[in-house]
């Protein structure tokens, strides 16, 4: 399962994409400087996107939910199949991910970017901070489409461009938004 992704996004890039919808990305007084990341690995953080009033916000959250129980690791992918989500939607950004395959070390690394776009968005989901456990997103998963079924038996949802506002509202129910992408949507290559 994704555990490595990598965002080298301008945050100019950000500004222009929300500027072609009705709800634009609300900037902040001082812009903020994301550094560009081959490598966001879980209890990193990472930008991501969610609904503020009046737009879009751009924030900062830690990978990984709190774990459920004791001596658990965080909860960095969550299976989206058969569920509902009417809270804390939002879309991480990225320009690509990896997947890893194999038995032994060092196991073979795949990465993956969407066919014909410089950056996509994965569907997640955030919580807030509480008195112990900081605000955090996850990334949601589904069956893998064709181009990571060779590699992987799960993915990420990768959004379409067109779909990342009805996944932030919830226009449309779930099961139309997370899904695979069809064949020859995301560009493979072995890097390892």
């Amino acid at each position: 399962m994704c555990n490595d992704f990598g965002n080298r996004i301008p945050y100019d890039d950000y500004v222009e994409a929300f500027s072609q919808t009705r709800l634009p990305l609300k900037v902040p007084a001082a812009i903020p400087n994301f550094e560009p990341r081959d490598d966001i690995w879980p209890t990193d953080t990472a930008p991501v996107l969610r609904l503020a009033e009046g737009g879009v916000e751009l924030v900062q959250l830690r990978w990984g939910f709190a774990p459920g129980r004791p001596k658990a690791g965080p909860v960095i992918n969550f299976r989206s199949e058969g569920r509902r989500f009417s809270n804390g939607r939002c879309i991480i950004p990225a320009s690509h991910f990896f997947e890893f395959s194999g038995a032994k070390a060092p196991k073979s690394k795949w990465r993956f970017t969407k066919t014909g776009e410089d950056w996509f968005c994965f569907a997640g989901l955030w919580r807030p901070e509480t008195d112990d456990v900081l605000e955090a997103f996850t990334l949601l998963t589904t069956a893998p489409g064709p181009d990571v079924a060779p590699i992987h038996d799960r993915q990420m949802v990768v959004l379409e461009r067109a779909d990342w506002l009805a996944w932030l509202e919830l226009s449309r129910p779930e099961a139309e938004l997370l899904k695979p992408l069809p064949a020859g949507s995301l560009h493979v290559e072995q890097v390892r």
